[in-house]
């Protein structure tokens, strides 16, 4: 049991709610909050609220507007619908605000962190951004969508990368380096909820799904397909936050709608192998757990195709596009290294001096 907090600074944390990524990255930063006597408090909306409210049900949870951002059905109407949205989320960033001020003075609110929440800052307290974007790929406006993120970053008192300084260990490569931007930038090392354990092995393969619809539901239906020929043990992790959780046992295959993160990172230390998407905090996971995977992108998302691309030419990880994927790919994964070499400890009371 962790140590309750002992005095009056309380730390509003704010993931973004876009799949569950955000969510998790931040229970590692609240769990060193409470150790080092803070009080968290949480805050957002949908998904990544109700996997906090699960994980820490005794902390305050509250509820902010909601971006709503969702996928195109096809990978390339992503940005046109992302454009189309943006009025939206304007206001919604405006409506944060006005949230977050009144926070502040009801709460008593001593600091923010903001995982990915351009609203959620207050000139009166320290306020913190996490992003491991600081170039944010477009394709060719690229170097647009990095300035309005980089102008945005500006606003707050200091931006918090999960990542090493660049070298030959950094998990964001060009995502979270660039030369013309450092202003505010600390490089904290990379996040994880989990500890690597030695276990005996349960799972051949262990399948880890998120991320926004439709695509979620689409990867979901393709792989449930393609498994029906694979013959190792799989689990296979739907990745959807209900109020309670659903086990179904279909002949190799055990199928979840969510698991906690005890219960994820047991399955993730008892698994030889993992098929998931190639989201950030997915790669900080498996580098911390030094994981053999096999890493499908989000049709249109820039990001983690750049990140599936940059492990698998570095001979860390395979990957394909998700409708290419067959399950005889899973194969290649032995002509690989997995995560390995990425290990990390986060100075933490250095980092929550801000505060």
């Amino acid at each position: 049991m962790l140590k309750q907090a002992q005095h009056d600074k309380r730390i509003l944390v704010a993931p973004l709610n876009w799949g569950l990524g955000h969510a998790t990255r931040c229970i590692p930063i609240i769990n060193a909050l409470r150790e080092h006597y803070f009080e968290p408090v949480i805050a957002s909306d949908g998904g990544a609220l109700q996997l906090l409210k699960k994980e820490f049900p005794y902390l305050q949870a509250l509820e902010l507007p909601s971006y709503n951002i969702t996928y195109s059905k096809k990978a390339n109407g992503f940005k046109l619908k992302l454009l189309r949205d943006s009025p939206h989320l304007l206001k919604t960033i405006k409506r944060e605000r006005k949230v977050v001020e009144s926070l502040v003075e009801t709460k008593h609110i001593s600091g923010i962190i903001s995982d990915n929440r351009f609203g959620v800052r207050h000139n009166a307290i320290p306020s913190v951004f996490i992003t491991h974007q600081l170039r944010v790929l477009s394709g060719g406006t690229t170097w647009l969508s990095s300035k309005l993120h980089q102008n945005i970053i500006s606003k707050f008192e200091e931006c918090w990368v999960p990542d090493h300084r660049m070298g030959t260990n950094n998990l964001s490569g060009d995502l979270g380096h660039t030369e013309n931007y450092q202003p505010s930038v600390k490089y904290i090392g990379p996040l994880s909820r989990f500890k690597k354990f030695n276990l005996q092995k349960k799972y051949d393969l262990l399948v880890v799904l998120s991320g926004p619809e439709p695509q979620r539901t689409y990867l979901q239906e393709k792989l449930l397909n393609e498994l029906q020929s694979y013959d190792g043990k799989v689990c296979f992790v739907k990745g959807i936050i209900e109020a309670e959780q659903l086990k179904v046992e279909k002949e190799n295959i055990s199928i979840y709608n969510f698991m906690t993160s005890q219960e994820l990172e047991i399955a993730l230390n008892e698994s030889e192998m993992v098929l998931s998407r190639s989201g950030y905090t997915s790669i900080m996971d498996y580098a911390k757990l030094e994981k053999k995977a096999f890493l499908i992108p989000t049709p249109g998302q820039f990001e983690q195709e750049y990140l599936s691309e940059k492990f698998s030419s570095e001979g860390i990880a395979p990957s394909c596009k998700q409708d290419a994927f067959e399950i005889k790919m899973l194969n290649d994964i032995k002509d690989y290294s997995g995560f390995n070499n990425f290990q990390y400890e986060i100075n933490y009371k250095k980092l929550f001096s801000l505060f």
